[in-house]
């Protein structure tokens, strides 16, 4: 068994060689925290043993002590760390937790999705090979679980992609909870009757509702995620009949 050691980031019972500064560091993650400079994962060549110290190529048992540096390990990542059901994903060149059956690789959006969503997600290609556009951290290689939306993107944790603004999960309740506060909550006598044009960014739909400063109602989809489109349109009240006051003759 490989013994308790590590770093927060992985348990495994050896150091990795630095090729790009022949340091020693745990794991790459505290090499890039430490330097100026990033550790390329796949060029690692040599290892330390945390028992006896024994530099020697990358491999899963200390040739000195026989020490298991990690109960997984990958020869491609070179990657040690406790058996979390890892597997190496090919086509994404990184190692992926599993376990294996429960996932697949979308050649479209090339990257290895829940088996739950094979047909039964909008690809985007080559989705993951950019930053989060909330947090700007890397996705692809991210040990951050990313968060697939209806709208195809990625994002590490919102309520609505930054990029297209489509609602992220389902708002169902959100959006009763905000007819109850609207109905408890009337406009003042000057904006009854005003509506106004708004677009959908959950169906994209284009329609006119009465307008609240607590939001506006998609009339398609039922949604508040909505965009005002233009100013106020304050429908004209109904004239009263005024005519001109009748005066006895005298």
């Amino acid at each position: 068994m490989a013994a308790s050691a590590g770093c927060d980031h992985y348990i495994r019972s050896c150091l990795l060689k630095a090729p790009c500064c022949g340091k020693l560091y745990v794991c790459r993650l505290c090499h890039d925290a430490e330097e100026n400079h990033q550790m390329d994962r796949f060029k690692v060549r040599e290892v330390q043993c945390s028992a006896c110290l024994t530099v020697q190529q990358t491999q899963q048992t200390c040739q000195q002590c026989h020490l298991l540096f990690g109960e997984y390990y990958c020869d491609i990542c070179h990657l040690f760390d406790k058996d979390k059901k890892q597997y190496h994903c090919q086509p994404c060149g990184i190692c992926r937790i599993g376990p294996r059956e429960k996932y697949f690789h979308c050649e479209k959006c090339n990257l290895c999705l829940a088996q739950d969503l094979q047909g039964n997600h909008k690809c985007v290609e080559n989705v993951s090979r950019q930053n989060c556009p909330v947090c700007m951290e890397d996705i692809h290689t991210s040990r951050i679980g990313a968060h697939v939306l209806p709208c195809g993107h990625l994002l590490h944790k919102a309520y609505r992609c930054p990029l297209c603004m489509h609602s992220a999960c389902d708002m169902q309740n959100h959006w009763k909870e905000i007819d109850k506060e609207i109905a408890q909550s009337p406009m003042p006598t000057e904006y009854q009757g005003a509506m106004v044009k708004i677009m959908c960014n959950d169906c994209q739909a284009h329609c006119t509702v009465p307008f609240h400063v607590l939001g506006m109602k998609c009339t398609s989809c039922g949604s508040y995620n909505t965009a005002q489109d233009g100013g106020l349109i304050q429908l004209q009240q109904p004239e009263q009949n005024m005519e001109p006051q009748q005066h006895d003759q005298q």
